[in-house]
Formats: structure tokens, C-alpha cells, sequence
């Protein structure tokens, strides 16, 4: 008989969705003030009643007084028992459901106190980079990549000055925040030095969730220290296989996001939305793996991938496509863009400009394409030992293809490449 699921679990799991995200893909919703509301999906009704909170990640009907969080949400609606909804819910944000044979589990640390230390780390670096006597060098380092004060705003920019203890002295009040600092990756203890900071002589860009809250850094730095970018470690509420940077301002400039534009750096980001390309995010620091895919693809339809022309970026592109495949249901497009050899997004936007930017984005080549093109660049398909080479090289990759009539569609048109009848090559 399986075990109980850990109540602690549930309170993890529900930290980390979204109830708007959770609610709109089942009713389409629309902005209402602070609010989100619809068409109550429980009763009848003409005049939407149905009212979702994003700050107390609550839903309530005026109408009927249907009301719950998210996961009681997918429970009416879905009609699922509470161990389905649960697995449904977890599904979502890629973990993996415990089982407790006892019954029981440790009471759960509470995250309230991690994230409201980070959201105060946050304000004391940006507090930095506007009233710290070294912040020069920063702000003159954001202006010289074509920066406006308004966008370090919007992103929430901040500076970690030189020194071993600024956070530290700033946050460490008691035992209990000093604890909360450990938590967070904020400050590093090791025998020789005690307690210091994690970033110092830094750029900060705050990582946030989903739902808008802080759960990680990521440090550029300004002087010879390295490396040259710095991420928090992995924590209980930060796992970078997962987060995207820039995903929660993308899905606040474009409520119906249609595309996501995926990017390697935080200032590709931050100099897209500059320029009015807003549906944009960033891996951080980690190839992009299939749990980012599915976050992305229940976001929209299409993603774009554009990276720099030199062989890393050609390397990424080629991860990012093996990440692809397992999770190209009909209906999802994936495109790429490799620029020109020299050139990232934040270079390119700068010196050519939005328009020039879009106009590369429509001739990205569609993952059919770019697939075929990637495995046959070095092959000569005109000779048999090419195309058998191509085969060898595309079956297994086109194997991990979800069954439908995108992955029937590749199959024919590897048939079509290498002269083989489609039936052989559904057969291998």
C-alpha cells in the first residue's frame, strides 16, 4: 500500500506553482485590478463572479462560494482524488512526489522567513547601487552597456560593494537570521574566514520565481575576481535547473505570451526588453534542460532559441535541441537562431537595432530544419555512406519524439533525405 504524502510536500509544492498560472490554462482569465477574474467554471453564470488572487494565491466565487488554492482548484475541476491532483500539480514544476510509509513527516521549515530575507537582500543591494561611495563604477559599467536607470529598475538591479561583510552586517540581527543567510546561499562559511558574503564587487541581478518573489542571485563581477558571473547555490527554494531569468517580468509584459525568446545571459535579456522585446528569458549558467521546455511550453506554444554563432553557442544549440524533442507534443514549435559569429542578443540589439533583431527572429530555422541541417553539415548526402550516416546519427534523436503526427511527419522527412521507403525507416 503505497504511503501518505508528506504534508510538508504539499506546503513546498504550493509555495512553488502559480494559482493564476494553474486556474488560466483551464479558464482564460482576465486582468482586473490586483486581481484576476472569469466566468465561474462551477456554476452558470453570465457576469464573471469567479475572482483569482495572485498575492494570497487564493480563488473565490462570489456567485456560488466555490473557493480554495490551487490545488483544491484542480481537484473540482479536474475531478481528480487528492494523491492525482497532487501528482498532477508536481507534474507542473518538475518534482517528484515522496511517499511517507508512516504517515508522517517532519514538520517543514517555513519559507516565509527565507523569502522575505531575500526580498530584504535584494532592496539593500539595489539600495547600493544608488547611495553606496563606490557605486560609480557600477553605474558607469551599466550606462557603457547601453543601460537606462529605469530598466536596472524594472529588473531590480543592485550592487554587492567590495568588502567581506556588508549583507552580513546589514541582515545578521540574530541566531535566527544568520541561520536564514546560511539557507539562503547568501553567505559562505568555511574554518579559515568564518562568515562572508557570497558576492562582492558585483553586479546583482535578482532571480525571481514565478510568482514575482526572490529566490536567488546572480553576480557579474567588476573587478579581476573570479568568475565573471556568480549564481547562488542551489537551495530549498532556488534549483537552477528549473528557473528561467526573466521569466516572471516576460509574463508580466505579455499577459498572452505567444513565443519565448531563450537566451544564455542576463544582459541579453535586460537589452531586449530595453528595446521593447519583452517575451525573453535566460538559462542560468546550465545548458537548457527538458524541465525548463515544459515550464516554458505551458507558458506558450513557441519557443525561440537564439545564441551566439561561435562553437559554444552552436554546442548550447545543440543541447537545447536534444532537450527539445522529448517534449514536442503536436501543436509545439520550436525554432533556432544562431547569430552571426562575434554577436550576442545585447550586442546585436544595440548596434542594429529592435527591428533588424525581429527580422533575424522570423528567419530562425524551424527545428525540422535546423535538425537535419545540424546532423548532415558534415555529411555528403548525395553518397550512400552520407545518407546511411545521417540515418544513424537522426533515428535515435527522433526516437525520443512524443507518437503523434509531428514526430510521423520527421520521420518522412528523414525517408525523403537519405532515399529510404518511409516504412523502412518507421521500422528502424
Amino acid at each position: 500500500m503505497p504511503g501518505l504524502i508528506p504534508q510538508s510536500f504539499v506546503d513546498d509544492l504550493l509555495d512553488r506553482v502559480d494559482i493564476v498560472e494553474v486556474v488560466d490554462q483551464r479558464v482564460k482569465l482576465k486582468k482586473t485590478g490586483k486581481n484576476f477574474s472569469a466566468c465561474c467554471p462551477f456554476h452558470q453564470e453570465k457576469t464573471p463572479s469567479f475572482s483569482v488572487s495572485p498575492d494570497k494565491q487564493f480563488y473565490y466565487c462570489f456567485g456560488c462560494g466555490a473557493g480554495g488554492n490551487a490545488l483544491g482548484f484542480i481537484m473540482d475541476y479536474d475531478n481528480l482524488g487528492f494523491p492525482q491532483a497532487v501528482e498532477a500539480l508536481a507534474s507542473t514544476v518538475g518534482m517528484q512526489v515522496p511517499r511517507d510509509p508512516a504517515g508522517s513527516a517532519p514538520p517543514r521549515s517555513d519559507q516565509r522567513e527565507l523569502f522575505a530575507l531575500l526580498a530584504r537582500a535584494a532592496r539593500f543591494y539595489q539600495q547600493q547601487l544608488r547611495r553606496h561611495p563606490q557605486r560609480a563604477e557600477a553605474v558607469d559599467y551599466l550606462k557603457d552597456r547601453g543601460l537606462s536607470g529605469e530598466i536596472a529598475a524594472h529588473f531590480g538591479l543592485g550592487y554587492a560593494p567590495p568588502g567581506w561583510d556588508n549583507l552580513l552586517t546589514e541582515l545578521d540581527t540574530d541566531t535566527t537570521s544568520r541561520a536564514l543567510l546560511l539557507r539562503a546561499g547568501l553567505v559562505v562559511e568555511n574554518e579559515s574566514r568564518g562568515r562572508y558574503d557570497r558576492f562582492r564587487q558585483r553586479i546583482i541581478f535578482p532571480i525571481q520565481d514565478q510568482r514575482g518573489r526572490v529566490v536567488a542571485f546572480g553576480g557579474r563581477v567588476l573587478g579581476e575576481d573570479q568568475p565573471k558571473y556568480l549564481n547562488s547555490p542551489e537551495t530549498e527554494v532556488f534549483h537552477k535547473g528549473l528557473e528561467l531569468y526573466g521569466l516572471h517580468q516576460a509574463r508580466q509584459a505579455n499577459r498572452q505570451l505567444q513565443r519565448l525568446i531563450v537566451v544564455e545571459g542576463y544582459l541579453d535579456v535586460i537589452a531586449l526588453a530595453q528595446h521593447g522585446i519583452t517575451e525573453v528569458a535566460a538559462t542560468l549558467g546550465t545548458a537548457t534542460s527538458t524541465a525548463h521546455l515544459k515550464k516554458i511550453y505551458r507558458q506558450c506554444s513557441q519557443i525561440v532559441f537564439c545564441f551566439d554563432g561561435d562553437e559554444a553557442g552552436r554546442t548550447a544549440a545543440a543541447r537545447a535541441l536534444e532537450a527539445a524533442l522529448p517534449v514536442m507534443e503536436d501543436g509545439r514549435r520550436a525554432h533556432f537562431l544562431l547569430l552571426p559569429e562575434g554577436e550576442d542578443p545585447d550586442s546585436l540589439v544595440r548596434t542594429r537595432g529592435p527591428d533588424h533583431f525581429r527580422q533575424l527572429l522570423e528567419q530562425a530555422s524551424p527545428l525540422e530544419r535546423y535538425l537535419f541541417d545540424h546532423l548532415g553539415r558534415d555529411q555528403d548526402l548525395d553518397d550512400i555512406e552520407g545518407r546511411a550516416r545521417l540515418s544513424k546519427l537522426a533515428l535515435p534523436l527522433l526516437g525520443k519524439l512524443p507518437a503523434g503526427v509531428y514526430k510521423q511527419l520527421m520521420l518522412e522527412e528523414l525517408a525523403k533525405r537519405t532515399s529510404l521507403p518511409a516504412a523502412q525507416v518507421q521500422e528502424l
